[in-house]
């Protein structure tokens, strides 16, 4: 019967949609910012600069994690 309940909730976790959205939002975001790098160089030098601080917080908050 456990075994059961463990394939059930499994089997609703794969349906579960709801981080969807925020991967849209990210993609969306990372792609203004691109569009705004290439339309004007002067904001490239701030938005590499943003992405390199989000992908250092990112790696240490991963390596903390494991």
């Amino acid at each position: 019967m456990n075994k059961l309940k463990t394939m059930i909730w499994n089997l609703q976790i794969l349906k579960d949609t709801k981080g969807q959205d925020l991967i849209e939002y990210a993609l969306m975001a990372g792609f203004v910012a691109v569009a705004a790098g290439a339309i004007m160089p002067g904001v490239s030098d701030n938005i590499s600069q943003i992405f390199s601080k989000v992908a250092s917080s990112l790696g240490a908050a991963a390596a903390q994690g494991s």
